[in-house]
């Protein structure tokens, strides 16, 4: 259970010993919060950053002002110029200089995340890993830039594709990921001969792709924006992901699987897991080990060696998860444990299962919280359709033994996520694949696989290298 903690009034703040780590990577009481052309700066409104496990001030931040903007913007087209024509294997060697700089800091920065977002420790220093891992993967992939070549049907003729950067990549991020989706970005981004400007606005032309992570309501009015401008639009938005137990899963698996995405980072990430289907020979048993496991969750300070669920990251989510309650109930949903605030200085609340019918609408929405609903069901058809009957199409998961039910799940009458996992949970996803959704969840790509042409501007070339003007399609005009 959390333990309430009386503070001295001179512990507070940065001056707090448990913050002294922040020197160490640069930061004081009073930050300057924008970089421009090598210098930070900020002339903007001064805003304070919160410790989410306390709502205590830890430091206040200058923000940057339009005229820092313009500024930066100016710098980063002119530089756009020079970095394009830098050879990609250069720019990734730049790019793994990052990787080491974040490497020297990783426990520092780690913990700088943690104390921030919320998030317990180990996810804070694993999210500043994926950003160093991302560095390297793009290093590798700055020598793999690769296009095609393309047989032509007219003689002595040559078709390839050429792929070269676009010029400015903006990114706009969410707090629940700081550092990663950044990482994912930028890392590839750079290896692609682009800037990047990191939380842009979508109504500038010249940045040309506007890479989104965020709810799917505020992501359909920046794809709007961006199209409106003909710009490009990467979007990685709601999730609202179910993990589906077979009669013939590994249940102690499957129960570990399922408490970790849905109780981890408070049920704050895009790929937690949001809603429970098992089958019905087996939904006791599952139900029962789940309500056993959640009785030892411990609650309370992130940066505390133990502690599996930190706090929300602001009050303004706490009382959303209270409104969120409500209305589950007048929806029919029981609730089996959980569903109410920890009194505290901080934004905890129980980590929360329900009961409930997966066709009623508040099943249909992401509550951005540790809750967790539990349905179940008698075959994978049904599985299925209650798994795809959402707006939202990012992450899944089923848990069985039979080859058939895995290729069904996998294949194109099984689910419609753009990530569909087996016996493994619906979060923690690797770098190496491209990590994105279909539906509401906006079609973006991010991280491996190809999704660096989305970086990267298409050119179909044809040279002609005879003397004679044949036409495609055997087209003669004499």
């Amino acid at each position: 259970m959390l333990q309430k903690k009386t503070l001295r009034k001179q512990e507070m703040g940065f001056s707090r010993k448990d913050y002294e780590f922040l020197t160490e990577i640069g930061l004081s009481s009073s930050n300057l919060g924008c970089f421009v052309n090598g210098t930070w700066k900020g002339s903007g409104p001064t805003i304070s950053t919160v410790n989410p496990a306390n709502n205590q001030k830890i430091a206040e931040v200058i923000e940057g002002s339009i005229q820092d903007y313009e500024e930066g913007m100016q710098a980063c087209s002119e530089a756009a110029k020079i970095w394009m024509q830098v050879p990609a294997p250069k720019r990734g060697d730049i790019v793994r200089q990052i990787g080491d700089a974040l490497r020297s800091k990783l426990l520092q920065l780690g913990r700088l995340v943690s104390l921030e977002m919320g998030k317990i420790l180990p996810e804070g220093i694993g999210e500043v890993q994926e950003i160093i891992d991302m560095c390297d993967f793009a290093v590798g992939l700055s020598r793999q830039l690769n296009g095609s070549i393309i047989p032509s049907e007219r003689p002595n003729h040559m078709m390839l594709e050429m792929w070269n950067p676009l010029g400015i990549v903006g990114v706009i991020t969410a707090f629940n990921f700081p550092c990663a989706v950044l990482g994912w970005n930028a890392c590839i981004a750079l290896v692609c001969g682009n800037c990047v400007v990191w939380k842009a606005i979508a109504k500038d032309r010249r940045i040309h792709l506007v890479s989104f992570t965020g709810s799917s309501k505020v992501g359909l009015k920046v794809q709007q924006t961006v199209n409106e401008r003909f710009g490009k639009c990467l979007l990685e938005l709601s999730g609202n992901n179910a993990i589906i137990v077979m009669d013939d899963a590994d249940i102690p698996l499957a129960v570990r699987s399922v408490l970790f995405a849905a109780v981890g980072t408070a049920g704050q990430r895009c790929t937690t897991c949001r809603r429970l289907l098992v089958h019905e020979n087996v939904y006791q048993t599952v139900v029962d080990q789940l309500l056993d496991v959640y009785k030892q969750v411990k609650i309370g300070d992130p940066l505390e060696k133990g502690t599996l669920l930190g706090p929300l990251h602001t009050p303004t989510s706490r009382k959303n998860f209270e409104k969120g309650i409500e209305i589950i109930k007048s929806q029919g949903g029981k609730i089996l444990t959980g569903g109410g605030i920890i009194e505290s200085e901080g934004n905890f609340v129980q980590p929360t299962i329900v009961e409930i019918s997966p066709n009623v609408d508040v099943v249909k929405e992401e509550l951005f919280a540790p809750v967790l609903y539990v349905m179940k069901f008698k075959t994978l058809k049904e599985a299925i359709e209650i798994n795809n009957s959402v707006p939202q199409g990012l992450s899944s998961s089923i848990f069985t033994r039979k080859p058939e039910y895995i290729f069904k799940w996998i294949g194109p009458q099984g689910s419609d996520t753009g990530i569909v996992n087996v016996n493994i949970p619906t979060n923690g996803a690797e770098i190496g694949g491209a990590f994105g959704g279909e539906k509401a969840t906006g079609g973006g790509r991010e991280a491996g696989s190809d999704s660096w042409k989305q970086y990267m501007r298409r050119s179909t070339c044809t040279i002609n290298y005879g003397n004679e003007l044949p036409l495609a399609q055997g087209i003669n005009f004499g």
